[in-house]
C-alpha cells in the first residue's frame, strides 16, 4: 500500500485551522477512528491496530508536512481506511483457518452511538443519499455478519458510503477505482445487506420476543422454547479453540431448542443476565464463579431468526459480569 501524502488529503479538503487546533483535532478523532476501524475489521483488537497505524503515519509525517494537510480527521479516516483494506484480505485468510465459527464481535448499545453522524470539519462530507441502506443498526451482529461476505472492496466502499455519508469520487481514491466502479461496489455491498435482512422489527418487539426466548429456556418447557423459534433459525457459536463449542452451524428450532436444553442441564447454575447490545436486548451467559459468554439475537415477526453466542474470551472484553 503507498504511504499516503499530504496532497492526498486534498480529496477529503477543508479549511485550515492554526497548530494547537489542529493538533485538538487529530487527538479528538480516535473514537471516531475506533468506530471506522470497527466496522471495517468486525473486532475491537483489529480495529485498535488499524487505529494504531494510523497515529503512527500521522507522526511519521514532518511537521511542515502535517502542517499542510487542510484537515488532519480526513487525513486520518482517509488512512485509516485504506490500511482497513489491506487487512481485510489477510484477516480473511487467518478467519479460514480459525477454529469452529468466526462471529464479530457483540459490543454494547452506546459504544458507538452516534460516531457515523458525527460532523467531520469537511464540507465535502456531506451525504450523498443515493440508495443508500438506512441504518439504524450499523454496528449490530446481523449487519456485522453480513459484511463478513462482502469484498474488502465492497465492505470499505460500504462503510465509508452508506455509513460515514463519504462521497463515491472520495472514497475512489481510498480503494483505487473510479467514482463510477465504486458506486458499483456500493451497488453489490447492498445487495448483500438486503438479501441478509428480513422483515425489520422494532426494538420493543425485538426484546419482547427476546425475553420470551430467556423465560422458555430458563424454564425448561420444549414446547415454549419451540414456538419462540423460527422454523429455520440458525444457531453460531464462536468459541476461538479457547473453550468447547458446535463447529458447525445449527440449524432448526428442533435442533436449537434441543441444544439450548442440554446446556442449561449440564450447567443447572447457568444464568442468563440482561445486557444492552448493538442489536437490542442480549444477555451474559455467568453463573456464580465465571462469566461464560455472550449472547445477541436477530428477530424477524415473532420468532428468534438467528442465535449467537460469544464464548471467545478475546472478544467478551467489554462484558464484565456482574
Amino acid at each position: 500500500m503507498p504511504e499516503d501524502t499530504p496532497a492526498e488529503s486534498a480529496e477529503f479538503g477543508g479549511a485550515e485551522g492554526d497548530e494547537s487546533t489542529a493538533l485538538d483535532s487529530v487527538m479528538a478523532e480516535r473514537h471516531r477512528l475506533l468506530s471506522l476501524a470497527f466496522r471495517m475489521m468486525g473486532t475491537l483488537a483489529d480495529a485498535e491496530d488499524v487505529v494504531q497505524e494510523t497515529y503512527v503515519r500521522w507522526y511519521r509525517l514532518e511537521p511542515e508536512e502535517r502542517d499542510s494537510i487542510a484537515v488532519p480527521a480526513a487525513w486520518l479516516m482517509r488512512v485509516a481506511s485504506r490500511i482497513s483494506l489491506d487487512l481485510l484480505g489477510s484477516a480473511r485468510a487467518r478467519r479460514e483457518m480459525y477454529v469452529g465459527q468466526w462471529l464479530p464481535e457483540p459490543v454494547p448499545a452506546d459504544l458507538f452511538a452516534d460516531t457515523a453522524k458525527a460532523p467531520l470539519n469537511s464540507g465535502s462530507f456531506a451525504a450523498d443519499p443515493l440508495d443508500r441502506v438506512t441504518l439504524d443498526d450499523a454496528v449490530s451482529m446481523a449487519l456485522l455478519t453480513v459484511l463478513e461476505a462482502m469484498t474488502p472492496a465492497e465492505r470499505v466502499t460500504f462503510v465509508l458510503h452508506d455509513v460515514f455519508g463519504v462521497p463515491f469520487d472520495e472514497i475512489a481514491g481510498v480503494v483505487g477505482r473510479s467514482a463510477a466502479a465504486t458506486r458499483q461496489l456500493a451497488t453489490s455491498a447492498r445487495r448483500h445487506v438486503r438479501r441478509g435482512r428480513r422483515a425489520r422489527v422494532s426494538p420493543h418487539q425485538h426484546d419482547e420476543v427476546v425475553r420470551a426466548f430467556r423465560d422458555a429456556t430458563v424454564g425448561g418447557d420444549i414446547e415454549d422454547l419451540l414456538r419462540v423459534l423460527a422454523p429455520d433459525v440458525e444457531l453460531r457459536v464462536d468459541g476461538g479453540g479457547f473453550v468447547n463449542a458446535a463447529p458447525q452451524v445449527i440449524h432448526g428450532s428442533n435442533h436449537v431448542a434441543r441444544w439450548f436444553q442440554g446446556v442449561m442441564r449440564k450447567q443447572p447454575g447457568l444464568r442468563l443476565e440482561r445486557r444492552e447490545t448493538a442489536d437490542g436486548l442480549g444477555y451474559i451467559l455467568q453463573d456464580e464463579e465465571r462469566r461464560y459468554g455472550m449472547v445477541t439475537f436477530d428477530v424477524s415477526g415473532e420468532c428468534v431468526t438467528n442465535v449467537w453466542i460469544m464464548l471467545n474470551p478475546m472478544k467478551l472484553t467489554n462484558w464484565p459480569r456482574d
